[in-house]
């Protein structure tokens, strides 16, 4: 009884030891629109190339960003297009740091339903905004990784409503704290 007390107070006195940051809620995604465990809905399926869903971007939360944060980025991207290199479907950056949701319709090219000073850029259609997932028939369904992007700066540098997905995507890489992610699938 003796050694088990012992090993208890050690173990405690580990945990004790244990920096802050170990401790602290991970940095979450979440979507009420969006599950790994089930085909993205109508909703959110592109209206073009084929498709004829909605076209309404996916309503996003999320909790606990690293300290230091002091803007956020949103990212759609499908690593299963047959291009060679994916597919951007939404890019929006320049979110406050305290921005903690999006409704879903955010990414409409209008970007009425993002807070100020948010910027969405091309995507792979070439347009502003949103385009949801429109796989070619036949294919193996694709995922698509919806991905918050914690970051270091007020704004990104350089980077416009004009910029490439592979653009944007340097200098959120460049810039980041961390990221949380969700990967949903689609096919047809």
């Amino acid at each position: 009884m003796r050694a088990l007390s012992t090993l208890l107070t050690a173990g405690l006195l580990s945990l004790a030891a244990l920096p802050a940051t170990t401790l602290a809620a991970a940095f979450e995604l979440r979507s009420a629109d969006l599950s790994a465990e089930t085909a993205i809905a109508a909703p959110q399926v592109a209206n073009g190339f084929g498709c004829s869903g909605g076209n309404l971007s996916p309503a996003l939360s999320w909790s606990d960003p690293p300290a230091g944060t002091r803007s956020l980025a949103v990212t759609m991207y499908d690593p299963d297009a047959p291009t060679g290199s994916g597919w951007w479907h939404w890019l929006v950056f320049n979110l406050p740091a305290n921005t903690s949701s999006l409704p879903t319709g955010a990414g409409d090219a209008s970007g009425t339903k993002l807070p100020v000073g948010a910027v969405q850029s091309r995507t792979d259609v070439g347009a502003v905004g949103y385009f949801g997932p429109c796989p070619p028939v036949g294919d193996k369904p694709h995922r698509y990784i919806v991905t918050v992007h914690a970051l270091k700066v007020d704004q990104l540098p350089v980077v416009t409503s004009d910029s490439s997905g592979a653009m944007v995507g340097f200098f959120l890489n460049a810039n980041s704290l961390g990221k949380a992610t969700l990967t949903a699938r689609y096919g047809r």
